[in-house]
Order: structure tokens, then sequence, then C-alpha cells
């Protein structure tokens, strides 16, 4: 239900979805706009690791069209994954370090009363609750597009743009 850039869903989630800091499988994790990354990144936790580590389902890092399982550390001083890397392809290294929001999870914000008034309100569809539940379930209907192969010919590199870091100039 949330639309627009990954920079604004965490501010479009107050009142919406409940937030946070501890990832759960089937929560998007925000990450914040920052010079080379302006209009954010949103990702959808596919597992929980340990206390430190995560996997994530994700679009358009690097250009690669959809990746699943991407593994996440936490790397903030709190252990509250304010700051973060991001695995570059299975098997790979770390990348930069990139701070985050938080966590949007697919159920109704509990803090906000019957009698408050916001903007948009919304709860969470018996498809999002599901997904919290198992995400695997119900990724197929969640998928909209991938981007096509490289391998087919395309070149979908963006001179200029850092390697561990989304390309936002697709649109």
């Amino acid at each position: 239900m949330i639309r627009g850039n990954a920079r604004d869903w965490w501010g479009r989630a107050a009142g919406i979805y409940e937030r946070g800091s501890r990832p759960e499988p089937g929560s998007v994790l925000s990450f914040r706009s920052i010079g080379r990354m302006p209009l954010g990144h949103v990702a959808v936790v596919s597992g929980i690791e340990d206390s430190r580590t995560i996997m994530i389902d994700q679009s358009h890092w690097n250009s690669r069209g959809i990746t699943r399982d991407i593994e996440v550390k936490d790397v903030s001083e709190n252990n509250d994954w304010s700051a973060v890397r991001v695995q570059l392809g299975h098997g790979g290294a770390f990348g930069s370090i990139y701070p985050t929001h938080g966590f949007i999870y697919p159920r109704p914000d509990r803090n906000v009363g019957p009698d408050t008034v916001t903007a948009e309100r919304r709860v969470a569809t018996p498809v999002l609750a599901a997904a919290a539940m198992n995400p695997r379930v119900h990724r197929a209907s969640l998928e909209v597009a991938e981007m096509p192969d490289s391998s087919r010919g395309l070149d979908l590199t963006v001179p200029g743009l850092s390697f561990d870091s989304p390309n936002r100039s697709l649109r």
C-alpha cells in the first residue's frame, strides 16, 4: 500500500504500518537516503540467520534485477539495525556501510487509536499478513517485473555509480 520513492516509505508507513528496529520475515528494511543513494532503498526480509545477520530479497541493487537471499549484516554499535552492510552477490564480499530507518512490518500500526485522524489510513491486506507468517508462500503475488538479463546482450551498467549501491537511474 506504500508507493513512491524508497526514501519516503518510512515516513509514509507512520500511522499505517507498525515500524521497529527488529527484523522479522516479511518485513521491509528501509534504507535512508544518502548521497550515492538519493532515492533510498527497500528490501524484504526473507530470513533471519542470527541477531546480526538477515537474508533479504531486493530489486535493482547494482542493476542486477531481482536478487534473493542476500546477506545483510547489522554493523550498528547498539545492535539496532541502524547501520548495515549488504553482501555483493551470493558468497561475495560486503559493500559499504548504509544507514537505515528500520523495519516496516506487514501489520497495522498499533499506536494509532480508533479516534486518531491520519491523512491516509490503510490496514495490512490478508496477503501481507500471510506473507509475514511465511514470505515465500506469497512471493509470486508480490513481484511485478524483472529487469532484462545482461547476458542477452544488454549493457545495463551505468558509468559513475558505485558498485555496491542501487541503480536508481532506471525508472
